[in-house]
């Protein structure tokens, strides 16, 4: 729920966590020269939440600082105060100036503890995980900030949900190319990614035509299916496969010996990374700080089973998921990351806190910072043709409205 603040604002940090996207820079240079006129100083926390957790207080705070032709400061100075000249030319730039880590301040693993934080693993185990929320609220007070904004999905949110229960000044803006945070129907990045997904699947079927290849495409989308679904649409992709929906491989098999029925003989699938195929996908590797495992390539996965139903075909699996976060963002996510940061220094001027800027139903809103009891928004299945393995076109309708 949102909450209000009386004191002025003078001091607010800004951090982006979990995978990058693009957009993030434009959405930091709005803030920074939003706040310049409200006499406001924004100090970049670079490396996520892993930077404003692993700060040493025993140091000077001008030892704290980042410069970016001192590689003394490059590892663990984590502080990068933000003015215009210094974010002048980023929105440019894809990725995120302040770095990101997948760091859970409430679930840090007692190996990965810095020097100056080893006594706080004492009586644990190496894998053991520890909670040092207290040690980053101790933080914010020492750099002296008023508040937060946090630049991230549900899992990187999730900590500012924590941290704002624990009455500490926090902002959200979500941003994620899987576009499901709860509560919000655009995250920053979705759409560059959507174009860039577009612009290698067709500059690939090239390849597709030459070698009469399946090819399978594996984008974003751990619990939801909206990247790998827009993508389907916008490059009239043969299949879709998606987290919301089982599909049968058996059934895929035969729908794929359709669509090769063509002059070239190919055909293409794409599939969300979490890809419901109705049996069990291998995860791999240790739980990361908020509890996700790796999965293993779903693409190459299913390559395999259809190979063992079609075994003259070739099959070729291709992982797109990192292509989709490079280069400079598209003009929509720029326009998006402008309008929320905007937002959110519009609740900073007002003293509201405690929430998230959204966009829902057409709407610019403010909402709830999603918690970890907010499930991830999630593909409606009445938009997915359950039988064809599709977009389920027939869905698209919409009500008469005379001109106002």
């Amino acid at each position: 729920m949102p909450r209000q603040i009386s004191r002025k604002i003078r001091s607010l940090g800004v951090l982006t966590g979990g995978g990058d996207v693009p957009g993030l820079n434009a959405a930091i240079k709005a803030l920074t020269y939003r706040a310049e006129p409200m006499d406001i100083r924004i100090l970049g926390l670079r490396a996520g939440w892993a930077g404003i957790t692993y700060l040493d207080r025993s140091r000077e705070y001008d030892d704290l600082i980042f410069h970016l032709e001192d590689p003394s400061t490059w590892q663990s100075n984590y502080v990068m105060p933000l003015n215009r000249l210094n974010t002048r030319s980023i929105e440019r730039q894809g990725g995120t100036i302040l770095q990101s880590t997948r760091t859970n301040p409430a679930r840090v693993k007692v190996s990965d503890l810095p020097a100056h934080m080893q006594q706080f693993g004492t009586g644990h185990a190496p894998d053991d995980r520890v909670d040092l929320t207290c040690q980053v609220i101790q933080n914010l007070h020492f750099l002296g900030l008023d508040g937060l904004v946090v630049i991230g999905g549900d899992d990187t949110l999730s900590y500012g949900a924590v941290l704002s229960e624990r009455g500490i000044p926090i902002w959200g803006i979500p941003k994620t190319m899987d576009n499901d945070v709860p509560g919000t129907d655009y995250c920053i990045g979705f759409q560059t990614a959507i174009s860039r997904a577009a612009e290698f699947i067709n500059r690939i079927r090239s390849t597709a035509e030459s070698h009469s290849a399946t090819i399978l495409f594996r984008m974003f989308g751990r619990d939801a299916g909206f990247t790998a679904l827009e993508t389907a649409i916008v490059t009239w992709a043969d299949r879709l496969i998606i987290p919301e929906v089982a599909a049968d491989i058996d059934h895929l098999a035969d729908l794929t010996a359709q669509d090769r029925k063509n002059p070239q003989s190919y055909s293409t699938i794409v599939l969300s990374e979490g890809a419901n195929l109705g049996i069990p996908v291998a995860e791999v590797g240790p739980p990361d700080s908020y509890g996700h495992r790796k999965k293993a390539n779903v693409a190459e996965f299913l390559a395999e089973q259809l190979t063992q139903r079609m075994p003259h075909v070739r099959f070729l699996p291709i992982d797109l998921t990192y292509f989709l976060r490079s280069g400079e963002p598209e003009v929509y996510d720029k326009h998006m990351a402008i309008y929320y940061a905007n937002m959110v220094m519009s609740a900073v001027a007002t003293g509201m806190h405690g929430v998230m800027v959204a966009h829902r139903n057409g709407s610019f809103i403010y909402t709830d910072i999603p918690g970890k009891n907010f499930p991830a928004r999630r593909v409606d299945p009445a938009d997915y043709h359950m039988t064809r393995y599709r977009p389920h076109f027939e869905n698209i309708t919409g009500s008469y409205l005379p001109q106002s």
